[in-house]
């Protein structure tokens, strides 16, 4: 797997994912709006984790400093 996602946009990501959870406890885990945040906190937590983004890949984008070849 080709690392897109760089050490401060996961940092981003993380603080992101953290954020769309506590909204989404907020207006309710059972609401639709709190249903989109957590499949949005879901999809940040996991590309920071693994350290790619698909959507990154198909863009072209790369914020990951580390050549990849």
């Amino acid at each position: 797997m080709v690392h897109n996602v760089g050490s401060v946009d996961r940092i981003v990501r993380i603080v992101v994912a953290v954020a769309a959870i506590g909204i989404a406890a907020a207006v309710g885990f059972g609401s639709i709006g709190g249903v989109v945040l957590l499949v949005v906190a879901a999809i940040m937590a996991v590309t920071a984790a693994v350290g790619s983004c698909p959507l990154y890949r198909l863009v072209g984008v790369n914020t990951c400093p580390v050549d990849q070849r």
